[in-house]
């Protein structure tokens, strides 16, 4: 019920002392570490009036959209939702700290101030074409690079400032997001022919993305601060934009087929061998959220693994039903699974001082 963030408070307020606060962490640390660390826990819902809340909010926030596209321009739209969103979070996040609605908040925000990047830019589309012109870069393809490049600029500043301010875990998740769009967006502007690499780019994304979840994951090892939670929503982000080009690649490979049955089998095996490398990174780094994240692109490859093989009937109940049992399997041996993977891993000569920065198995 209480939070590192609320104890925070509580010390600042005078309520408690720093040392009484040092001594509640590290109580807390040594008698649920394991545990917490283990279960992968994370803060979302206190109760039904955070799901109220989160209603309501969105009921005031597309109203106030609603509203403005009639009275005002996109842009005063925009600012006037992002703006509604911030005071709202002054009390709903900074004083009441509920998770669900201010994660709807934030979301409400940054979405704000994109809608409004887009009415503000997109009316200045010659302003662009002069600027290249000046700049002597390539002739734009598009007015929407150039929209969607600033859009995601300024959401990124905005996101940022929003953690600044209100330290909601999944912001940084959105900062990063929004961060590598932009960077994505503009190398894309900048290099002739690079819009033709989308998968090369999304999987350095997703590499980077990853090593930034790892860095805040290894500054809390026992899962007790804020930072876990960081850590959580960078997880679901990192998996998918790994993952993604992966199987798009083995998509391409089985697009080719020419013996279905035969060449299935293979793709197969190779779908098979890389969701078991996920679950092997997914017990040494203690995140279930890494593993279900790319659960949805293991299934749509297996599925059509199944389609190319002549299987088409009830391949998808046949895919859930061998992919949850062993999930469900894995779940009941998950602290088993972890400690005989981090033995493998150390059997495998993986620096020890990395291994025992990993949350260690009960």
């Amino acid at each position: 019920m209480y939070t590192d963030s609320d104890l925070t408070d509580a010390v600042q307020a005078g309520v408690l002392t720093p040392q009484t606060a040092a001594d509640f962490r590290a109580f807390i640390a040594h008698t649920r570490a394991p545990a917490s660390a283990d279960e992968e826990q994370f803060r979302l819902l206190t109760g039904f009036n955070d799901i109220f809340v989160s209603i309501a909010t969105i009921l005031v926030l597309v109203g106030v959209g609603f509203v403005g596209d009639r009275i005002a321009s996109a842009t005063g739209t925009g600012l006037a939702d992002a703006a509604t969103a911030w005071v709202l979070a002054l009390y709903f996040t900074a004083r009441r700290r509920m998770a669900l609605p201010s994660i709807v908040l934030l979301f409400g925000f940054l979405l704000g101030l994109a809608y409004a990047v887009f009415g503000l830019v997109g009316a200045q589309f010659p302003w662009w074409l002069v600027f290249h012109q000046q700049a002597l870069l390539p002739s734009p393809r598009s007015m929407p690079e150039f929209v969607v490049f600033a859009a995601a600029a300024v959401v990124t500043l905005g996101a940022w400032l929003h953690w600044r301010r209100f330290k909601v875990p999944i912001t940084i998740a959105c900062t990063t997001a929004t961060t590598l769009f932009a960077a994505a967006t503009l190398v894309i502007i900048l290099i002739p022919g690079a819009d033709k690499f989308p998968d090369t780019l999304t999987l350095i994304a997703g590499l980077a993305t990853f090593a930034y979840a790892m860095r805040w994951d290894l500054s809390d090892p026992t899962r007790t601060t804020y930072r876990a939670d960081v850590a959580f929503w960078l997880h679901l982000l990192a998996a998918p934009l790994i993952v993604q080009p992966i199987f798009d690649a083995l998509h391409l490979m089985i697009g080719g087929v020419v013996e279905p049955p035969t060449a299935a089998l293979e793709h197969g095996a190779i779908a098979v061998v890389l969701y078991l490398i996920l679950i092997i990174v997914s017990l040494a780094i203690d995140r279930r959220a890494f593993l279900a994240s790319a659960l949805i692109y293991v299934v749509a490859a297996l599925n059509e693994i199944f389609h190319a093989s002549g299987v088409v009937s009830s391949n998808l109940a046949v895919i859930g039903l061998a992919i949850g049992a062993a999930l469900l399997f894995l779940s009941a041996f998950w602290s088993q699974s972890r400690a005989q993977t981090l033995r493998a891993l150390q059997i495998l000569h993986v620096p020890k001082i990395l291994l025992d920065s990993l949350p260690q198995p009960r």
